[in-house]
């Protein structure tokens, strides 16, 4: 009985080997060795057969097996398939699916390409079951699409408003059939097996459209084990991370500025003018990884554009804007600090110095918008109070890090000069302009009665005003941010307006409140400081990531309001409460400073514990690519924690899901990555930062008051 229960297992074992086998000799493959598709076949160690033309996959292809032909000549050359194979792979029963065609029999491929833009997949058909429903959407980067007539497409390419489905349908665009299945034959009007190389996402939405395929071409069930990409996070969602994991991630944070040659170096002036034009749309190909690195001296570029070509990279943000400056020398300064490396201090202290030799900065003592600085190189005359403040703290930063004062005079100035285009309840709005100023006077803005509780404007202003009274005792200074603060908490939440989410205003809130817990440690500032980090962390996921959330009324940009609008102005992330994005760009990022400053002020271990989650997140999703060196170690704004990839709504039209920032987004994270390393808070790092010296010649010069606030 023994000998014949091992007899039945062996020939178990051999039918299976046999049928497996069998199954995999099914698929045939016509197109070059390196496509995407063909290399995750060899890598699921299928026994695909690969041949150079089409008439070579079907002649050697076995009865009722698939064939798949690929586009290697894509976009600039159709498919070619001649009738004959057609025809002999009708007789054959093989099953053919085939991409880019120049024809196929049964439907009416016109001459016309169309190159996507804002366009995304969406799925219209139910063959791929629960997995894919109708109406969901799957990313095609930049993908050029054959027009042509088809009935019951499995996939179109639309313009369509939506996080992961179209929530306005299809019927009111224009669509493109993608992917159209005919007998036995399945066309793709585009290039689809090469989802690797152009970054297709969300990752696990199309390794579920390609087990369909498979599934299809060898009439038995695929399951892929693994998905390739190009671009990862750092770790996975539950992977122990190692003890030095932290460490890491600031020294990749600061090398991503090199690798991206973000510095701009005297050879690449004549291509940042070409492209940075008049900064409206200021975007163009890749830096040439042989292209220099600047010192530092002629500023660093914004980042990437979320526009990701055919090929996988992504196009350039070629503009110079003043708080990137300040910011990114904050956290070259401070990842030089913590790594030990000098020339990043070096490089921190030349960007500084380009916000005044550029004349960002503006050193006049006799204008009306001296110590102000410029919102970029292409738009002088303009003023956003929150980039002031977002420059001058970076240049404290640095500053603290340098161990310099070097600065003290431009720090008090620029703090100064914001204090008096605020008006009497602390407010600023969001833009003035310098032409504005000089004609009204900056006493016309002081005098205004007017409240604007909008954070994200707002509120990183009144900090440093914090920060600068408890430096040199001028009292204005806490009695207009106290005011303006206590406006914006008893405004909340119904008054708030908010520009990208409410969940941003919440985030913006952490540090003003946290510094007035340090000037002024009262139960009702505790009180609001717990308020808002509660509301925030009320969205904290597990992972540590922070939900977006999208506000009531008083909006800038909420959702999306129909397929036309999709792409043509400022947008969230998500489409309504509940999507499972975090936004590195406006919310995360700024919650994590603010946060840090908050556990350090209170020493509430509630804070405390957040932060360690938030920062093991941010460790977590930091991009690994080996294959785009100029996105290795940089964060986009979007992460989908719920799928742990790199995907949300693509509706903003000038920094969308996957754009980069040197300043706003990697600076903030990098820099507080490091305070979380050392175990310290910015206040207490720069407690030393001595402008007192500075504030009595520049109260009288701009205030026309005595040290005290007192009339001269």
């Amino acid at each position: 009985m023994k000998k014949i229960r091992q007899y039945a297992l062996c020939l178990l074992t051999l039918l299976l080997i046999v049928t497996g086998c069998a199954q995999k000799k099914r698929l045939h493959f016509c197109g070059s060795a390196e496509n995407d598709l063909y290399q995750l076949l060899i890598a699921e160690k299928f026994n695909v057969h690969r041949y150079d033309t089409p008439e070579a996959a079907v002649a050697n292809a076995p009865k009722g097996s698939g064939v798949i032909i690929a586009a290697d000549a894509y976009p600039e050359e159709r498919t070619v398939v001649p009738h004959s194979v057609y025809e002999m792979a009708a007789q054959k029963k093989v099953r053919l699916y085939m991409e880019y065609p120049q024809s196929v029999p049964g439907l009416e491929i016109s001459g016309k390409r169309h190159h996507a833009t804002l366009e995304r997949g969406v799925v219209s058909s139910t063959v791929f079951g629960e997995a894919l429903k109708p109406m969901e959407l799957l990313g095609m980067h930049a993908c050029t699409v054959l027009e042509a007539k088809a009935e019951n497409p499995l996939m179109v390419l639309a313009k369509v408003a939506g996080f992961d489905r179209a929530e306005y349908g299809i019927d009111d665009v224009h669509t493109y059939p993608l992917l159209v299945q005919r007998d036995h034959v399945m066309a793709a009007m585009t290039k689809l097996t090469n989802f690797r190389s152009a970054r297709y996402g969300p990752q696990a939405s199309w390794k579920k459209v390609w087990e369909y395929i498979l599934s299809w071409l060898s009439a038995d069930t695929v399951q892929l084990k693994t998905w390739p990409s190009d671009v990862t996070p750092m770790y996975a969602r539950n992977q122990p991370m190692p003890k030095d994991a932290l460490q890491k991630s600031v020294a990749k944070g600061v090398d991503w500025f090199y690798k991206g040659r973000f510095f701009i170096h005297p050879e690449g002036r004549e291509r940042w003018s070409q492209y940075q034009g008049d900064g409206v749309t200021p975007f163009g190909p890749p830096m040439p990884r042989e292209m220099p690195n600047g010192d530092g001296s002629l500023g660093i570029l914004e980042g990437h554009a979320s526009k990701v070509s055919k090929d996988g990279s992504q196009q350039y943000r070629y503009w110079i804007r003043a708080d990137v400056q300040g910011e990114a020398a904050h956290a070259l300064a401070a990842g030089g600090n913590l790594l030990g490396k000098p020339e990043y201090l070096d490089q921190a202290k030349k960007l500084v110095d380009f916000i005044y030799s550029s004349g960002l900065g503006k050193t006049d003592p006799e204008s009306p918008v001296f110590g102000l600085i410029s919102w970029s190189l292409t738009h002088p005359n303009v003023h956003y109070g929150d980039d002031n403040a977002r420059a001058i703290l970076g240049v404290i930063g640095a500053a603290a890090y340098l161990g310099t004062e070097a600065w003290n005079k431009e720090i008090a100035a620029n703090i100064l000069s914001n204090f008096r285009l605020s008006g009497i309840q602390g407010f600023q709005e969001g833009r003035l302009d310098h032409m504005a100023i000089s004609e009204k006077g900056w006493q016309h803005f002081a005098k205004r009665d007017f409240v604007n509780p909008h954070p994200h404007f707002e509120s990183w202003m009144w900090a440093c005003y914090l920060w600068l009274y408890d430096k040199t005792g001028y009292r204005p200074l806490l009695e207009k941010a106290k005011t303006a603060i206590r406006l914006t908490m008893e405004a909340y939440p119904e008054q708030w307006k908010w520009t990208n989410g409410i969940q941003q205003e919440r985030a913006r809130m952490l540090l003003p409140l946290a510094w007035l817990v340090r000037v002024e440690d009262t139960a009702e500032h505790r009180e609001w400081l717990d308020r808002m980090v509660a509301k925030l962390l009320d969205n904290q996921q597990p992972s540590g990531a922070i939900r977006e959330e999208l506000g009531a009324g008083h909006s800038g940009f909420g959702r999306t309001t129909s397929n036309a609008t999709y792409g043509t102005t400022e947008a969230p992330l998500i489409f309504e409460n509940g999507d499972s994005v975090a936004d590195m760009l406006y919310t995360s990022n700024f919650a994590f400073f603010g946060l840090n400053e908050a556990a350090h002020a209170t020493g509430n271990p509630r804070y405390h514990r957040a932060l360690k989650k938030l920062s093991d997140f941010l460790t977590r999703i930091q991009v690994d690519s080996k294959a785009h060196p100029d996105l290795d170690g940089a964060w986009f704004r979007a992460f989908d924690y719920g799928r742990w990839d790199y995907w949300a709504s693509n509706a903003d039209h000038g920094w969308g899901a996957w754009c980069t920032l040197t300043g706003w987004i990697q600076s903030w994270i990098v820099a507080t990555q490091v305070l979380v390393a050392d175990q310290n808070s910015y206040w207490e790092l720069t407690k030393d930062a001595n402008t007192t010296g500075e504030m009595g010649k520049l109260i009288k010069l701009m205030m026309g008051k005595g040290k005290n606030g007192q009339e001269r």
